[in-house]
């Protein structure tokens, strides 16, 4: 069973996310997480992860950009 979730586990990235269960897309759209001056971009995965908050859906982190100011 598929799970819509309005959280996702984020993999991969900066070791200093401060959070690794974070709000999510129900549609499976890219994340971008402001992080220190920037936004790590993370895009779903067809995986799961069991969690305390039940099985949510992965996110792998595939790039870093710098906020243009």
């Amino acid at each position: 069973m598929v799970q819509t979730a309005a959280k996702a586990v984020l993999e991969g990235g900066p070791a200093e996310l401060p959070e690794r269960i974070v709000p999510a897309d129900p549609h499976g759209s890219e994340l971008k997480i402001p992080f220190r001056g920037g936004y790590e971009h993370f895009r779903p995965t067809t995986r799961q992860q069991h969690t305390a908050e039940g099985a949510l859906p992965v996110y792998e982190w595939w790039e870093r950009t710098e906020i243009a100011e």
